[in-house]
């Protein structure tokens, strides 16, 4: 099986498979290369319906000149906790901030929330978000205030009345309702404009079945949330103590 990077006549290969509405999978069958390398390839350049493999094979050159110029780790740096990959944590982190965006995410908002999902503990404080994605304290708080304004993180203080700025395991149930609700207020506005359009014309029947189909998926939105809400708070399977940072002997 292939290794290493993708070469350009790889991407086009991708592009093509995109253009044929192929699923990442069989995309990377073909390459003879792992689905998360297709995935992580697509959702970094542009998503689905934007990758253009002369744009991403020179996106990822440069990306690749500017950690060979970036300064390198101090000795003093923390190593990842459980023995993770450094550079599969960073790559991987890009994906997931690229995939918050397509939902419609402004880019900085999405990469406080990518960096809040995937820390162990859910919280960090504004210092240790602007050290982690090397900008200004003033866009972490532009992020915060969105992210909390979208029921996604809320402040906590902690020691020295430090805040801290935490993901809860419930956000993804509290967003999926947020979602359905305003799914079903776009139901009932359609619904309201029947009768000014006329029930029976075309217009109207449009806004009826529009009404009817949100509905639809308003309820099933709020019936599986609620379903698989516990999943949520599925416990981690305990660890060794060499390999967890937390423990102690």
């Amino acid at each position: 099986m292939p290794g290493g990077r993708l070469t350009q006549p790889e991407r086009q290969q991708i592009a093509l498979g995109l253009a044929d509405g192929l699923a990442y999978a069989e995309i990377a069958r073909r390459l003879e290369r792992p689905t998360s390398t297709i995935t992580r390839e697509v959702m970094r350049n542009g998503g689905p319906n934007a990758y253009r493999a002369d744009i991403a094979h020179r996106a990822t050159e440069h990306r690749a000149h500017r950690r060979k110029q970036a300064t390198p780790r101090s000795p003093k740096t923390p190593q990842q906790p459980y023995g993770r990959d450094a550079e599969a944590v960073r790559e991987y982190q890009e994906v997931f901030t690229t995939v918050i965006m397509a939902s419609g995410a402004p880019t900085m908002m999405a990469r406080v929330m990518a960096c809040l999902t995937l820390t162990d503990s859910g919280r960090l404080t504004a210092a240790e978000l602007a050290a982690h994605l090397q900008v200004s304290p003033a866009s972490i708080s532009k992020a915060i205030t969105f992210l909390e304004s979208q029921g996604l993180v809320r402040r906590e203080t902690g020691e020295g009345r430090r805040e801290r700025y935490v993901v809860d395991d419930d956000v993804w149930y509290q967003s999926m309702i947020a979602s359905a609700r305003s799914t079903a207020q776009l139901a009932e506005t359609s619904r309201e404009g029947v009768p000014v359009l006329g029930t029976g014309t075309p217009a109207a029947t449009r806004l009826e079945n529009i009404a009817r189909f949100l509905d639809f998926v308003s309820e099933s939105i709020t019936r599986a949330a609620e379903q698989a809400r516990d999943v949520l708070h599925t416990k981690a399977p305990t660890t060794h103590p060499e390999t967890d940072p937390d423990s102690t002997t």
